[in-house]
Formats: structure tokens, sequence, C-alpha cells
């Protein structure tokens, strides 16, 4: 019993459902990335390094035979998932960099000067004694 409530505990914190909104938006933002290098910046590349299609390159270790598919080493693919990454690393470095700029911003304002704390008892009762001694 004590394992399920601390679990409940942890799963209910702001900071679990944060993290699984994150992980819910970075899905999607990584299916735009993929989608960005795939059909923008590959195919100029591509044309620029002689009309390589990126995804196409690969070296057959084993070549197709009737009965089994060829073995191939899609370096290909990973060119493009090196670029994946390098294109999604960049937009989190500069969405944490424009975060922390306006965390120094909110950290340089000027505190607002704090209320001076309210007089005691002893403080009121003295008040009231010396502005009584100051009508006599």
């Amino acid at each position: 019993m004590k394992i399920i409530n601390e679990f409940k505990t942890f799963a209910l914190k702001g900071n679990v459902t944060d993290m699984a909104i994150g992980i819910i938006i970075g899905a999607a933002f990584g299916k735009i990335v993929t989608s960005m290098v795939n059909d923008i910046v590959m195919p100029p590349l591509g044309l620029i390094i002689g009309g390589v299609n990126f995804t196409d390159l690969k070296l057959v270790m084993k070549a197709a035979t009737e009965t089994a598919p060829a073995v191939t080493w899609n370096y290909g693919s990973f060119i493009q998932v090196i670029f994946d990454f390098l294109i999604v690393a960049l937009a989190i470095f500069m969405m944490v960099k424009a975060m922390n700029a306006a965390k120094r911003k909110e950290e340089a304002k000027p505190a607002e000067p704090a209320a001076p704390p309210a007089p005691t008892k002893e403080e009121v009762l003295l008040t009231e004694i010396r502005d009584l001694l100051k009508k006599q």
C-alpha cells in the first residue's frame, strides 16, 4: 500500500505532468524536423553534391538471392538521422538560450522594496506613552 501511495504522489506532481507534455510535444516536433530534413534540407544538399539521395546510399554486404534479401549497410539513412539530430539540438539550444536570457532579465529587475514590518505591541505602547508625555 505504501508503494502505491508514493507512486500516486509522484505521478500527480506537476513536474511529471509537465514532463509528459514535453515528451508529447517533443515527439511531434521530431516529426516536423524529420520532414524538414528529408523533404527540405536533404534534396538540395544531394543535388549540390551530385544528385545523390542520401536514403539510397548503402553498401551491399551480401547480394540478394532467390531466397534471401540483400544485406546492406544503410549509411545514407544514418546521415539523415544525424542531420535530424543536429537540427533538433540547434532548436533546443536556441530555445534554452532564449529562456535563459528571459530569466536573466527577470532576475535583473529591481525587487520591490518590502513594506516595513508592523510595529510590535511594545512599540505601539511606547509610542502612546511618548505621545501622552508630549501633551503634558
